[in-house]
């Protein structure tokens, strides 16, 4: 088992989240977050500098089975890239093991 955990742009996330259940990744957790980045200038909106010093994500923790990794990986590439700096970061590592609570189940069996 794989956990990944993507940093997205929050503009990207329903269309990350649709993309993820096509694939039948149906179960993650996401929350909002906020992170210091590598762009150090201020964006301008209608003539108002607003600094980019301080970024708002959206981080998804996901865990599937190895046999999910590469497409739930290749997912979150293409559907949260817009070829902008700042569109995020992907990290993959290994899980031991997993349990669901109401069952008992354990391993691969408990993701599903």
């Amino acid at each position: 088992m794989k956990k990944i955990e993507a940093i997205i742009r929050k503009s990207k996330f329903v269309q990350v989240k649709e993309a993820l259940h096509e694939i039948e990744v149906n179960f993650f957790s996401y929350w909002d977050v906020t992170g210091v980045g590598n762009e150090k200038e201020g964006h301008v909106y209608r003539g108002v500098i607003y600094s980019t010093s301080d970024i708002q994500r959206r981080y998804l923790s996901i865990v599937v089975s190895d046999p999910f990794l590469e497409r739930t990986v290749d997912v979150l590439l293409k559907t949260a890239y817009t070829g902008e700096v700042g569109d995020g970061k992907i990290f993959v590592s290994d899980i031991n093991e997993a349990y669901r609570i109401r069952t008992k189940e354990k391993g691969v069996e408990s993701l599903q």
